[in-house]
C-alpha cells in the first residue's frame, strides 16, 4: 500500500519569483507564496513545485558533470516546435547539445535543464 502520492519537487535557485513566473506560464499553473518560497500548482491542487532561493547557488552544466544537473524536469508537449517557441518566449534558453530527436533540452532562467518531450 503506498503511503504517498506523487511527489512534489523543490528546486534551489537564485530567484524564487523569477522560477514561479518562468513554470507558471509554461504550466499554466498559479503562483502563491513569497520572499524565499514560492510554489505553482494546478487548478485542481493536485500536486505542485516549489521554488526555494539559495544563498550562492551555482547553476548546473549540461551536458558536464563539474556542477551535475542532480535532477530534471520533463514535459510532454503535443507539438515540440510550438513548445519550444513558448518556452524560449517565457525567458528559457536552448541547450547547445540535445542528445536525442524525440525531446529537446532547455535551461530555465536559473540554468536548471529541464526537457520537452513529444507525447
Amino acid at each position: 500500500m503506498a503511503i504517498a502520492r506523487f511527489p512534489n519537487v523543490v528546486l534551489d535557485c537564485p530567484e524564487p519569483s523569477q522560477l514561479a513566473t518562468f513554470y507558471g506560464a509554461l504550466l499554466g499553473w498559479e503562483t502563491s507564496g513569497e520572499g524565499d518560497w514560492l510554489m505553482i500548482k494546478p487548478a485542481d491542487g493536485s500536486n505542485c513545485i516549489s521554488f526555494q532561493q539559495a544563498s550562492g547557488y551555482q547553476p548546473p552544466e549540461w551536458p558536464g558533470q563539474d556542477k551535475p544537473q542532480q535532477l530534471h524536469l520533463d514535459f510532454d508537449v503535443d507539438d515540440l516546435d510550438a513548445g519550444e517557441a513558448e518556452a524560449l518566449s517565457l525567458g528559457a534558453t536552448k541547450a547547445e547539445f540535445q542528445p536525442g530527436t524525440t525531446f529537446r533540452v532547455f535551461l530555465d532562467p536559473a540554468g536548471h535543464p529541464f526537457c520537452l518531450c513529444s507525447s
